[in-house]
């Protein structure tokens, strides 16, 4: 059996940075997928399946061609280890749909599924943030079809829980996130969805709550703007707030939420896992407004105030972990009008990622793919 550390499931645990924490970490680092077997021969088998390939360049799809294209405006940031331009994207008949125009970057293959898709790496120096960290993708085996050549994929940016850094926890295949869409796509009950996995803190000091908070590095930038832009950059994706999403664990929760709260405009719905539901970062003593501008009730008093447009919470909450009355008291406060919400019960389960998955597995990706705008074949 494979084993990993999990948290257990009881009160706050310590964070550096000197402060009791309430948000609890998920203790699935990229560590994790480091197993013992017993045996030369199931070592080898083991390494076959799991490493073939692993820090080989990848390319995604047939997108990225030699001509220099650089954005215009810098927006999509930066890659590093010789990253280089696309060329220009041709259109097609769906005028949401936006075909990567680069400048493209240099992904290194870190794990691969038993499907032959591959979860890859690349080091993006944020152009808005100024914050250069690194981050994961993987996208189904749909993206490489020919019928889909020139259709947009919905994005799934994947939030980890606890501190987020050095390395985001979901691209770990062990925990299953990929092979859970893959398995819903062939179910039916999946969109196709590009996963993109960044790290959520700029280290391991304290925790930033994905926002920019006054004199530290502006993560919530990092977050909404140049991950996004990143991903336009290399991936065929959609215009519109209805081709973006996040899902997110503990930390990763709160972020999500707040981050479509914040801008929905641009994102549309988030899979909230076990999360906590106010900003409570040691970093925010003293800027007092800046953390209002980051607390998901008061983002959704705003949104309902306005009227709109609709955003869309899914909370998911295992039955053996705390944190389900701060979820149910959101809802019952604030979700109506544009705010539309659910909390999902996880039979059993613990704060930690393969119950979280399961979750999503048991019904939360079907409910996000039927608000979510999924790729169209071209017809013949």
């Amino acid at each position: 059996m494979h084993q990993y550390p999990q948290q257990p499931s009881g009160g706050p645990s310590e964070r550096p940075g000197g402060r009791r924490k309430s948000r609890r970490a998920i203790a699935v680092g990229a560590g994790a997928a480091l197993v013992l077997l017993a045996g030369g021969a199931g070592f080898a088998a083991y390494e076959n399946e799991w490493f073939d390939g692993n820090g080989q360049t990848v390319s995604f799809g047939k997108d990225h061609r030699s001509a220099p294209a650089p954005a215009p405006d810098g927006g999509s940031g930066s890659a590093k280890n010789g990253a280089t331009p696309s060329a220009p994207p041709t259109p097609t008949g769906d005028p949401d749909v936006q075909l990567p125009a680069g400048p493209r970057s240099e992904f290194r293959q870190t794990a691969k599924l038993d499907d032959g898709t591959v979860i890859a790496k690349t080091r993006l120096a944020g152009a808005k943030s100024g914050f250069e960290g690194d981050v994961w993708v993987w996208t189904p085996k749909e993206y490489d079809d020919p019928k889909y050549a020139k259709s947009a994929f919905p994005v799934l940016i994947a939030l980890p829980g606890g501190n987020g850094f050095p390395a985001n926890y979901w691209s770990d295949r062990s925990l299953g996130l990929q092979k859970a869409i893959s398995e819903g796509v062939q179910a039916g009950t999946s969109l196709p969805f590009i996963v993109i996995m960044p790290v959520l803190n700029p280290d391991n000091k304290y925790y930033y709550d994905g926002a920019d908070i006054p004199g530290q590095p502006k993560m919530g930038t990092w977050i909404a703007e140049d991950v996004p832009a990143f991903t336009r950059a290399n991936f065929r994706t959609y215009k519109s707030r209805d081709g973006w999403a996040f899902m997110g664990s503990s930390s990763g929760a709160f972020v999500g939420m707040k981050t479509v709260l914040q801008y929905p405009d641009r994102f549309k719905a988030v899979i909230a896992s076990g999360g906590e539901i106010v900003p409570d970062s040691p970093l925010w003593k003293g800027h007092q407004a800046e953390m209002d501008a980051n607390n998901p009730e008061k983002l959704a008093e705003k949104l309902i105030a306005a009227g709109g447009p609709d955003v869309y919470v899914n909370f998911q909450v295992g039955t053996k972990e705390t944190g389900k009355d701060r979820m149910t008291k959101f809802v019952q406060q604030y979700g109506k009008g544009p705010v539309k919400t659910t909390i999902r019960d996880i039979q059993n389960g613990e704060h930690n990622g393969w119950h979280y998955v399961r979750g999503m597995k048991e019904g939360s990706l079907e409910w996000i793919s039927k608000v979510m705008k999924g790729p169209k074949p071209e017809a013949g």
